[in-house]
């Protein structure tokens, strides 16, 4: 157990982030199998959007490296484009 106050306050710190970060990871990996469900490109073009957002904002706050939000962001686009 940590013994400086500090050392405890940044250990309820870190488990607050780790959640918050876990939490928006998977709504964000729930929003793109929901993407990849849809079957029309009418359907499909809102979610894009919320989507690459939400990618966005997970590489900023460093939850996920920038490079797999861009490889994630391609791909979902190339597959939205593709549709019918």
């Amino acid at each position: 157990m940590a013994n400086h106050k500090s050392s405890i306050k940044r250990i309820r710190a870190n488990a607050t982030k780790r959640l918050r970060n876990r939490y928006q990871a998977k709504t964000t990996r729930n929003a793109i199998k929901k993407l990849r469900g849809a079957t029309s490109k009418t359907e499909a073009a809102p979610l894009l959007t919320t989507v690459i957002s939400m990618l966005d904002r997970l590489a900023k706050k460093n939850v996920i490296h920038k490079n797999k939000a861009s490889n994630n962001k391609s791909k979902l686009t190339k597959f939205v484009n593709g549709l019918a």
